[in-house]
């Protein structure tokens, strides 16, 4: 629906364009993106998605580089609301890759039909709350404006992507890009003398994928991570209907673990029981498929302390013992944070790349990366001449992406400088003097999916209590605010999760303030708290 607006100027009244405008405008359109757009729909409310991408789906659209896939059980992390899309849509392997990843929310949005309200290749400059009318203003790059009563953001806590300020990049001769960008048609790169700067999660698969077939490559290292096998496998047709019958009770194990996947830690100590028990496990586990070896381990393993050290300690011997090369073996073995401190990375015969001959790994912590050159990369120590360099230098966690959209709340303040010092919310979901904007996905981490559709669930149903009620605004109170910042900061210092320097906590990004990103709490209690608010008439949000 289209409005045609006016504005007075110096030269009088004159009208400006056709305003698009609707209920709730959401940015983005991958995984929450698809389903708010779903959800609110069937609640009655007129919505508008605008996504940057020439396609939906979100991380699985841009995210193209080889290696690419779930780390999470396929079948953990599809749309539990259509009993009749879980029944139809087969998964083909047990940790599905970005081709069939995106396929499937192509898929999700064709059978439901939300194309029709998605405007593609639209990117998002700004989003002003106008007081007088309490209706968000949201202006795209190509000049395109629509205005919303509700705002929701839903553009992904990893998909601003962070390249380090080397300078000279611009000089460099041959192609690069970061991997998080990587371009449609691909890359060729075989023959070729491609570098790779990051080791962590996006490092790790992609490091293993194309090391088959570049003629040389130069891994640049600075930190090394404590990785696990996948241990991926096709899904046979018997497991495919076992798995489409067990559906509810996949989903129940998810929505009562800490990160809703369906592992559940071991309610024993590791300590309390003898060298060879905790042994026996470990090496049970390290034979398992996915997270297994982390998330259904000894409880006190995801705990800073000695149960902790012991499993690091495991799990070092285990990369000792797949790289040939002695020296290598221990620039790879990570030795500066605790194991589970980072999020696990999951490999398919990392560390045998660097048993081959044309694979060089370059320490970057003791010699540093000075500049790249038109030839390649410079260190302290060597120049390494190359023809392609893939950044997979990660992201600007959580608060990146939504700071760059230009957000203004009541009385021009900008998102970006409230959260100057580290993220302002109430549960992730709402910041004080930004009425009517839910910042979805701040809220979520662990299995995403199923994080991401009770989050959403429950900011629907609060527009409906505000529609139904007749009020115009929703938003934190400051103390509730100042309530949740002071808990985050708390019980954050405690977790295994802020000991390292990762993009939990956003040390990988220089200048931003170190602070935990996402909530404390797990995922259970998260959804508990949000359910007590609503019950007690949204408590902590004023409601005007």
């Amino acid at each position: 629906m289209a409005n045609s607006l006016q504005q007075t100027t110096a030269a009088g009244t004159e009208r400006v364009e056709d305003i698009a405008q609707f209920d709730v405008i959401v940015i983005g359109a991958g995984v929450t993106g698809l389903y708010s757009l779903y959800r609110l729909r069937e609640l009655g409310f007129s919505v508008r998605a605008f996504e940057e991408g020439g396609g939906v789906g979100g991380t699985w659209y841009w995210n193209r580089y080889p290696g690419c896939r779930f780390d999470s059980e396929s079948y953990t992390y599809g749309y539990s609301f259509s009993e009749e899309l879980l029944q139809e849509w087969d998964w083909k392997e047990h940790y599905s890759g970005q081709p069939e990843n995106e396929r499937y929310l192509n898929y999700v949005a064709d059978k439901f039909d939300l194309r029709r309200d998605i405007r593609l290749n639209s990117r998002v400059v700004s989003a002003v709350f106008d007081e007088d009318e309490n209706r968000w203003q949201v202006q795209l790059e190509d000049g395109h404006r629509a205005r919303a009563q509700f705002l929701i953001t839903s553009v992904g806590i990893l998909s601003a992507g962070y390249i380090p300020d080397f300078e000279g990049i611009d000089s460099f001769k041959g192609d690069w890009c970061h991997t998080g960008r990587w371009p449609k048609d691909g890359m060729d790169l075989a023959g070729k003398r491609v570098g790779v700067i990051g080791t962590g999660a996006t490092g790790v698969q992609l490091i293993t994928e194309i090391a088959k077939e570049v003629g040389h490559l130069t891994v640049f290292q600075r930190t090394a991570n404590y990785c696990a096998p996948l241990r991926n496998s096709p899904i046979d047709a018997d497991e495919q209907r076992e798995i489409k019958a067990s559906y509810p009770e996949i989903f129940k194990k998810c929505m009562e673990t800490p990160g809703s996947f369906m592992h559940q830690f071991d309610p024993r100590s590791a300590m309390e029981v003898s060298p060879e028990e905790r042994l026996e496990q470990y090496e049970r586990l390290w034979a398992e498929p996915g997270f297994k070896k982390w998330l259904s381990n000894f409880y006190d393993v995801m705990m800073p302390g000695e149960a902790n050290e012991d499993y690091a300690k495991f799990v070092r011997n285990k990369i000792r013992e797949r790289v040939n090369d002695p020296v290598v073996a221990e620039m790879l073995v990570p030795k500066d944070h605790m194991f589970g401190s980072k999020r696990l990375p999951c490999e398919s015969g990392y560390y045998e790349v660097f048993n081959q001959d044309n694979v060089l790994l370059v320490d970057v912590r003791e010699a540093p990366i000075e500049r790249i050159t038109p030839k390649g990369v410079k260190t302290r120590d060597a120049e390494y001449e190359l023809d392609v360099i893939i950044f997979a230098t990660g992201f600007d966690a959580v608060t990146g992406s939504l700071i760059k959209l230009d957000i203004q709340g009541v009385g021009g303040q900008t998102l970006k400088d409230k959260f100057a010092d580290g993220p302002r919310t109430y549960m992730g979901i709402s910041s004080a003097g930004f009425p009517n904007l839910f910042t979805i996905n701040a809220a979520s981490v662990g299995n995403f999916v199923r994080a991401a559709e009770p989050l959403v669930d429950w900011v629907s149903e609060a527009m409906c209590y505000v529609r139904d009620n007749q009020f115009t605004r929703i938003s934190a109170t400051l103390e509730a605010e100042d309530a949740w910042v002071k808990h985050v900061a708390e019980a954050g210092a405690k977790i295994l999760r802020t000991q390292a320097n990762s993009w939990f906590v956003g040390a990988n990004i220089p200048g931003k303030a170190r602070v935990l990103l996402t909530a404390p709490d797990s995922a259970p209690v998260m959804r508990a708290k949000r359910a007590e608010v609503a019950a007690n008439g949204y408590e902590g949000f004023l409601l005007q």
